[in-house]
């Protein structure tokens, strides 16, 4: 998407972007009106007419404009009127600019289309059935058929595959305009470029995590259809969309399927093979319903075939009594849930197809390489993967456009296959076929635009393609550019830098530069004849090069395996030099015209070194004369790839051995990123205790890795090829089978070789330990097995048995399985026919089975291939088979319980079940499936794909928190199923253990995702389970819970019960009862679905309590004003119209302000962020609520009129979320907010608490009654609470009635509430509803839609109703004829009732406090965009009273003359405030770029004035003060710009950048005279620039400036930019340890003393927390001062010898830098980042995130 249309995501409501109802953009015609649609519950457009075209709807107005919605599905939500035809007429704009008109209605009998016309016809069910009907029988007597009943439909109408599919695959542009013609019902509109799905409320896809595209996510909330209660969403609308993939449906448009499934990593098998379920002859009939999949077989014995009667089951069958459930059960068609049960969350591998093949991304953070047939993307600083997924085979070959936001990719193989990919969106863009067999390099241009392939086809001919991908991004196709075909050998291919038609090759023996022109390829190549034929192996452009430089001027690298480096001359295809690069080591043993070269294999040349690597494993870094090797690392193999990064701070760097790691080049540190297994890994084993990973490869290695770093720990090498592992269950020990034959124990902690067996003639198989560690058991492929005591060090061998196991070794590496109780060993053998099962500590046979009968139906013998026991269980043992099938076989009986035919493609390769036998895991070939164990659903089992080779082993880690499976490399995945997510019932076993021996602890219990089901008393098997005494207030009574039996008790597993025990009070049901919130809930507080509810916003930073604050009267400088408002709170404002005075906080200070005179007082004490206010009804009192800071929330009691503190009480362990004082002041009420939903009543008088009581879910509102003395009420999440209040003197008591919404709002919180009488509440919900309650009955008697969008601001006065919401609308309502209805209503009197809008006002955001006057004619509403507007409704005008913002401050500035002062933001606005009024003079706003920067031009005058900013895109904006414009717009740099400051003079802009680039712009036109590199790679943090001749120094200049960047390098220059001249006058390196914690380092701070030029000063990171005072001419530091805390920022003053200084402890420190002496201030709540001083030195600024601050300053 362009950034221009970033607006349009993710959706544009199209009624309300071009405002409909106003009908200024949009036209109407006809019988079109507004009415109320009583199964939508919200008002509707209903558009009538005889002529269909006469009645309508056009979008827009004028016809010669466009809507330009780019979105790629258009969405109507409308109703057609049964047996009246409609119209629909949609005109798109194709790309290449044709306009499409799309015509649909239910008047049309076919599909008709034209080269700029598509008709379809619609038919929606039964209305066309009725419509055919009627129209057969037009004139006859007989009554037509009855009309049906038309439901409201969402037509999801995919305009870019309508026109691709219909229209010769045209490319569809925008949506141009919409007309909704008679006779239809329309509620909304709207473009997105998401695939919705209708069907999906918001709360099921929250706890369904489905993400919002690919048709698995919600509608957006004003496009949502309202769901009865009792109802489903299919049975009351239709979903249509069109066209469904590959259905033509020969261009009708009808109702069909639209269930949409969620997206995972599965591959669908089901529809080419159903998994056959078959039940065993002696269990008892089971009849199910199975979707998509047979019926399971019943198969008989030859005695039950013989009409014999079956034999009678002695002992009870868990398999029998299970079945006879799922018998009696409804038929119900269910699937395995969660969907997907699998996600696959990291990968230990790199390379497969090549090594070399990897990519920086342009910031430095990720690098994206291919693991064998999938993209992988993994941040280098936590090792965090995401993967691009798609390819069939092996990736060859990857390419990222110059800003990494496009990939391309390139697999080999039969089907080689191109795609492209949305790196940051993940998804695949285009996928091109090359019909070439190999893929050896690929290349993008910069721009993205051109990509390349070079490749083999099936001759061994090269094949060179070039494609257009200009419209890739716009979803537009990829088309071939040019193609050609030679003998000539490429190893690789990149285009140019500077011309996007211009490539370079090398190869064998040849370097060729090649031209696209006109859809031709033409090369030609670079004469070598003098060199000898050579191997060449890699090219590079030279970097730095602009693309208006001249072509003679650009120079191409090639290295080859001689070791020669040419430079050729591109413009003239010559040989500049060649250059012979040798070792160090090598220079010193041989003579240099004979030595020999160093083998390069791959080269990266950035802008100051050449990056090499080569054959003998060293990376070397050369200067671009190669004169010296300037740094070299030494690998483990060959060096296979160099890549430099685009700031060349990294070079990243892959070998042979698949390892991949990168050098710091400043810090000469090496990092490995991923080591691999160069071969395909055969086996693994996991240590549960330790998280480690031991895996055995084809490659001869044996690796233990750790399982949440990915890093290898261990690395044991073999000329003996591994064949299997196992760890020991207990001890760091584990073993290691060998294709010899031989068995070798070793010690995991210190890598020691414990025992050494060779029992075995063959290739060990199998190798296993009993659970409890006593034993450990090997099997060969010639039969033989082994039994070993593991309780010894040297294990030794107990019993070898020979010929008792199949031979062969198709088995390995899992050819042995021990039950869960250790005493039973199974193995397929002695045959592949036969399964034995033997005793544990004898190996002598107990069982053995021959599968090859099982089945007597089947044409061929069965061999048994896999064998697995059941986790929970020994009687189990699972059989996989050469027919595909497993079976289940009793180990007791011998007979079979159950089988399942058709598992994979290919047989089951391995095979595992989860610990609390759920779960069955298989592989085969290169997919995982995850089964029901129990086959209870239709759908039994999902598939998931990733692997590109046969997956030798799969299984479930101890604990079965994830899933891993080896092969072509290893695959860890998280398993989703926890069976506290998805609740079950279970029978209760009295007894039962606590917890699971054999599973690993969790961290925290597992939280249910939804409240268990409700206990059915109706079932016979009950159990009784005892109340907690101690939870309840009353005595404790039995609670009958019945749950159906899933499992047999005997068998039953505690660790799997989402409730172990359940604890319900006797008297729950009354609120009244004392219940902290913690006693009720047991799961972690989630934050409601509701934007009224607090929340503090997030801070890392915490207070410094032992600063040192100044005493009353004596500090150094005061608050004079603070500038903004906390739009993060909520209800964090009141005003006293009779005062004439209003407050409001900012941070953690309570503003106090004079509406007529805007003079400030300021009620300082609180630490964190205030939450809400509440303000007496006498105005004398005022309270202060914050967020919680240490075990409980602070709420402060103020005097208004002096700002004295009274009162300092605390309850809430959370925040606050709501005061209130009552009508006569006697009692404050006090709300918790979602972590702690609990009120408490305080005395009005001397705030002692009176009462607390807890509640059952969050609070977002609460009042006193105006006059009810007592009575008050609240609203959250699970209602209204209507509450009573005694006070009994010393305490009281509080009762609470709870009342749920109404069913015609749907499920909705009620968020708001407000008093119209002691008899009539109002209340809002989240969904814009406004519900009028009676208070003496507690119902409500009536509600209507009063916004689109939540309601979080509601006041009453008199009949006037005020409502505030996230749309922005604030409304005034009249509701006189509320209270008149509910007097009728109660004496059962019907009557007809309507409120009337009467005025409403567009404010700049969302409306969270307000405060009105008795008779809301005027008052203060406050907005998320932390601004303060004063409306009055009598001339419905809105002022701006406080303006701030609304995101981090980055930076401030003052005017040289301290008239104005300017803000810059992370909102990417810029503001201009007045000096002392403060008011906001200007705002200019770039959308979707910080602004980081700001600085004030020297110029005098407000005509001359500017101000200049910097952005994070690289770019400098110079603003006029005078015009209010942008004057002219630069881009010196790549990168954010972090520092920026015009020179003393004016005359140039100085900018710094996060790549530690600074360039020198002049003023006047805006053109980069200079860019000085000396502090590259690393981000500058200051530039200033003084006025000072430099004739003391020793240079030509009349200002010195400086930098400092964030590796602590400060440079000092001399320069007179008039002349053009720059110097260095001084340069300063601090030392500095390694910085070790999670955050960044604090920044280089460095600034000119005022009053001395020559003295500098300095604080950042270092070996000591101080100021450093550097003398430039001494050349040393003169002076130091400590500091208790590392600087965040600092600010000098000229006025006297005065340093204000802040830090992340959110303490503000002035100093005086003479003698030392400071005080501290902690007004802010969070860490500062910036502070200023006024040229005069009399002011200060200081700013944490939003919170700014302006100070007096008096001195010290």
């Amino acid at each position: 998407m362009a950034a221009k249309d970033d607006w349009q995501h993710p959706f544009v409501n199209i009624f309300k972007h071009f405002r409909l109802l106003e009908w200024q953009k949009a036209s109407k015609e006809g019988d079109v009106t507004l009415y109320k649609d009583k199964t939508l519950n919200s008002t509707a457009i209903r558009i009538r007419g005889a002529v269909p075209d006469n009645s309508c709807i056009r979008i827009p107005k004028n016809t010669h404009q466009s809507l330009a919605l780019t979105g790629r599905y258009f969405y109507v939500l409308f109703k057609p009127n049964p047996g009246k035809p409609f119209l629909i007429v949609l005109d798109v704009t194709a790309e290449d600019g044709r306009v499409i008109r799309i015509s649909i209605s239910n008047m049309f009998k076919e599909f008709k289309f034209t080269s700029t016309s598509l008709l379809f016809p619609f038919q929606c069910g039964s209305e066309f059935d009725w419509i055919t009907k009627t129209a057969k029988f037009p004139q006859q007597r007989y009554r037509p058929p009855e009309a049906p009943k038309v439901l409201w439909t969402c037509l999801a109408m995919d305009l870019q595959h309508t026109l691709a599919t219909y229209l010769n695959h045209l490319s569809y542009c925008s949506l141009k305009s919409v007309k909704l013609c008679a006779y239809m019902s329309v509620k909304n509109a709207f473009t997105s470029d998401l695939l919705l799905n209708p069907e999906v409320s918001y709360r099921d896809a929250k706890l369904m995590g489905l993400p919002a595209s690919d048709g698995a996510g919600p509608m957006p909330r004003e496009m949502m259809f309202p769901v009865p209660k009792g109802s489903t969403w299919q049975n009351c609308y239709n979903h249509i969309r069109f066209p469904l993939e590959g259905d033509l449906n020969c261009g009708i448009i009808r109702k069909g399927p639209s269930k949409m499934e969620t997206p995972s990593l599965m591959e669908d098998e089901r529809q080419s093979q159903n998994p056959e379920l078959v039940i065993i002859p002696q269990l008892p009939e089971v009849v199910t319903a199975v979707r998509n999949e047979p019926r399971p077989e019943q198969e008989s014995t030859p005695s039950s075939r013989r009409s014999t009667p079956p034999p009678i089951v002695t002992e009870e069958d868990e398999f029998s009594q299970l079945e006879e459930e799922v018998a009696e059960s409804p038929k119900e068609i269910q699937k395995l849930l969660p969907d997907p049960i699998l996600r696959l969350k990291r990968i230990i591998g790199f390379g497969g197809a090549t090594a070399k093949c990897a990519l920086w991304t342009m910031s430095g953070d990720s690098v994206v390489y291919p693991c064998h047939a999938i993209v992988v993307s993994m941040k280098i600083d936590s090792n965090e993967q995401r993967f691009f997924i798609g390819h069939t085979d092996k990736v060859s070959a990857l390419a990222f456009n110059g800003n990494t936001t496009l990939l391309a990719s390139a697999q080999s193989g039969h089907y080689c296959v191109v795609r492209i990919w949305n790196y940051l969106k993940g998804n695949c863009m285009a996928m091109l076929r090359m019909q070439s067999h190999s893929v050896t390099s690929l290349s993008f241009s910069y721009s993205g635009t051109i990509l390349c392939g070079a490749g083999k086809d099936s001759r061994g001919k090269t094949l060179v393609v070039v494609w257009n991908t200009a419209n890739v991004g716009n979803g537009g196709e990829v088309s071939l550019f040019a193609k050609t075909k030679m003998d000539v050998d490429i190893k690789a291919m990149k285009i140019a830098n500077f011309d996007e038609t211009r490539l370079v090759s090398c190869g064998h023996d040849s370097i060729r530069l090649w031209r696209v022109r006109k859809g031709t390829l033409r090369s030609c190549p670079v004469n070598l004849d003098e060199y000898g034929p050579l191997d060449f192996t890699d090219v590079a452009f030279e970097e730095g090069n602009s693309p208006q430089e001249h072509l003679d001027d650009r120079l191409l690298f090639a290295s080859c395996r001689s070791g020669h480096i040419f430079e050729i001359d591109y413009a003239r295809v010559v040989i500049r030099n060649v250059r012979w690069l040798f070792p160090v080591q090598q220079q010193e043993k041989w003579p240099l015209n004979k030595a020999p070269g160093i083998a390069i294999n791959s080269l990266s040349v950035c802008s100051t070194f050449c990056a090499t690597g080569s054959e003998d494993g060293f990376l070397r870094l050369w200067p671009l004369d190669f004169s010296a090797v300037v740094l070299e690392a030494e690998h483990e193999g060959p060096v296979s790839l160099v890549s430099v990064s685009s700031d060349s701070t990294r070079v990243l760097t892959a070998t042979f051995t698949a390892n991949l790691g990168f050098l710091d080049v400043s810090s000469r540190g090496y990092n490995t990123l991923m080591r691999s297994h160069t071969g395909a890994v055969l086996g693994f084993s996991v240590d549960a205790i330790r998280r480690h990973l031991t895996t055995a490869s084809a490659d001869g290695s044996v690796r233990i890795w750790s399982m949440d770093s990915l890093q290898q720990m261990f690395d044991f090498v073999s000329e003996d090829k591994p064949c299997s592992v196992a760890f020991h269950p207990s001890e760091q020990i584990f073993s290691c089978g060998f294709s010899s034959g031989v068995v070798r124990v070793f010690d995991n902690s210190c890598g020691k070789l414990l025992a050494e067996h060779d029992h075995h003639r063959g290739e060990v198989v199998g190798l296993a330990f009993s659970p409890d560690g006593d034993c450990m058991y090997s099997a060969d492929s010639e039969g033989s097995l082994a039994l070993y005591n593991s309780c010894d060090n040297d294990s030794h061998a107990i019993r070898v048995v020979c010929g008792v196991v199949a031979r062969g070794s198709g088995r390995a590496p899992d050819a042995l399985t021990v039950s869960c109780d250790s005493r039973c060993l199974a193995f397929v053998g002695p045959s592949e026919y036969t399964i034995t099962i033997a005793d544990a500590l004898s190996l002598e046979e107990s069982l053995r089975l021959d599968v090859s009968i099982l089945d007597s139906e089947s044409t061929f013998l069965d061999s048994a291939m896999k064998v697995c026991f059941s986790s929970a269980s020994p009687e189990h043992l699972l059989v996989a088979t050469s027919a595909n099938k497993i079976l289940w076989v009793n180990t007791k009986t011998g007979s079979l319980l159950r089988q399942v035919s058709k598992v994979h493609k290919h047989w089951c390769s391995s095979l595992a079940v989860s610990n609390d036998r759920k779960y069955l895991v298989t592989a085969g070939h290169n997919a995982i499936k995850v089964w029901d164990y129990n086959m209870h659903f239709s759908m039994n089992s999902q598939t998931f794909i990733g692997h590109s080779q046969p997956i030798n082993q799969v299984s479930f880690t101890p604990g079965q928190q994830g899933v891993v499976s080896v092969g072509d490399a290893i695959f860890l995945w998280d398993f989703l199923a926890h069976t506290a997510d998805f609740p079950q019932t279970f029978r209760l076993s009295p007894g039962f253990p606590s917890a699971s021996a054999d599973e690993m602890p969790r961290e925290r219990a597992p939280l249910p995702a939804s409240p268990p089901p409700p206990l059915d008393a109706s079932v016979t098997d009950s159990t009784e389970v005892e109340l907690d005494d101690d939870l309840s207030d009353g005595p404790s009574t039995p609670l009958v819970v019945t749950a159906t039996d899933s499992e047999p008790s005997s068998h039953f597993d505690p660790a799997t019960t989402p409730f172990l025990k359940i604890t319900e009070l006797a008297n729950s049901f009354r609120l009244s009862c004392k219940l902290p919130s913690h006693d009720f809930t047991g799961k972690k507080p989630v934050h409601p679905d509701c934007y009224r509810h607090f929340i503090p916003r997030f801070k890392t930073s915490t207070r410094d309590e032992t600063a040192v604050t100044p005493h009353p009267g004596k500090a150094g400088m005061t608050l004079k004003s603070v500038i903004g408002y906390n739009g993060n709170g909520r209800g964090n404002l009141v005003w006293s119209p009779d005062q004439g005075l209003f407050a409001y906080s900012c941070g953690g200070v309570v503003v106090v302000e004079n509406v007529n005179s805007g003079h400030q007082r300021h009620l300082q004490g609180h630490g964190e962020e205030i939450s809400c206010l509440a303000i007496s009804n006498d105005a004398q009192i005022l309270a202060s609520a914050t967020s919680k800071s240490a075990s409980e929330s602070l709420i402060r009691i103020w005097a208004l009129q002096s700002g004295a503190c009274l009162n300092t009480v605390s309850y809430h362990r959370g925040a606050v979320q709501n005061l209130t004082f009552s009508k006569d002041d006697r009692f404050f009420l006090s709300v918790g907010d979602f972590s702690d939903p609990s009120m408490a009543v305080w005395c009005g008088a001397t705030f002692r608490m009176l009462s607390s009581e807890g509640v059952l879910g969050p609070i977002h509102d609460a009042a006193f009654s105006p006059s009810a003395t007592g009575q008050l009420a609240c609203v959250g999440s699970q209602g209204v609470y209507f509450g009573l209040f005694t006070d009994s003197g010393q305490d009281g008591d509080l009762k609470l009635q709870r009342a749920r919404a109404p069913v015609e709002v749907g499920d909705v919180e009620l968020t708001s509430l407000s008093y119209h009488s002691d008899i009539l509440l109002f209340t809002a919900t989240s969904r814009g509803h406004i519900c009028a309650w009676d208070i003496k009955t507690q119902s409500c008697f009536m509600t209507w839609e009063a916004d689109e969008g939540e309601i979080g601001v509601l006041l009453c006065r008199a009949n006037s109703l005020l409502t505030g919401s996230n749309t922005h609308w604030l409304r005034l309502w009249e509701v006189e004829a509320v209270p008149r209805r509910m007097k009728l209503l109660a004496k059962k009197k019907e009557c007809l009732t309507s409120v009337v809008l009467k005025q409403e006002i567009m404010l700049d955001g969302t409306a969270v406090s307000a405060a009105f006057d008795n008779t809301m004619d005027m008052g203060i509403v406050g907005t998320t965009m932390g601004t303060l507007w004063y409306v009055d409704w009598s001339d419905n005008s809105s002022i701006r009273l406080v303006s701030g913002h609304n995101d981090k401050v980055n930076d401030l500035a003052f005017q040289a003359d301290e008239s104005h002062f300017a803000t810059c933001s992370q909102d990417g606005s810029l503001r201009v405030w007045t000096n002392p009024t403060n008011e906001l003079v200007v705002q200019f706003q770039v959308l979707n770029q910080p602004c980081t920067c700001v600085c004030w031009s020297p110029s005098p005058g407000v005509q001359r004035v500017r101000v200049a900013a910097g952005y994070s895109d690289g770019t400098l904006r110079v603003f006029s003060l005078a015009s209010a414009e942008m004057e002219r717009k630069l881009h010196p740099h790549r990168v954010a710009v972090t520092a920026i400051q015009y020179s003393a003079n004016g005359d140039v802009i100085l900018s710094g950048g996060k790549n530690g680039l600074i360039a020198v712009s002049r003023a006047l036109d805006g053109s980069t005279i200079r860019v000085f590199r000396d502090h590259k790679g690393a981000a500058i943090a200051t530039i200033q620039c003084v006025r000072e001749q430099c004739k003391d120094f020793g240079l030509v200049g009349n200002e010195l400036w400086l930098a400092a960047s964030l590796d602590r390098r400060v440079s000092v220059w001399a320069a007179d930019w008039f002349k053009c001249k720059c110097a260095l006058l001084d340069w300063l390196t601090l030392p500095a340890p390694p910085y070790c914690q999670d955050d960044s380092p604090p920044p280089s701070l460095a600034a000119f003393c005022p009053t001395d030029p020559g003295l500098l000063i300095y604080t950042g990171y270092g070996t000591e927390k101080e100021l450093s005072f550097y003398s430039l001419y001494k050349k040393t530091i003169i002076k130091k001062i400590a500091l208790p805390h590392w600087a965040t920022c600092f600010s000098l003053s000229s006025k006297s010898q005065l340093i204000a200084l802040g830090s992340k402890e959110r303490v503000l420190k002035l100093i005086d830098w003479t003698s030392g002496k400071f005080q501290d201030f902690l007004e802010h709540s969070d860490s500062l980042q910036t502070c200023r001083f006024s040229p005069s030195g009399t002011l200060l600024f200081s700013v944490a995130h939003n919170e700014i601050l302006l100070w007096e300053v008096n001195g010290l």
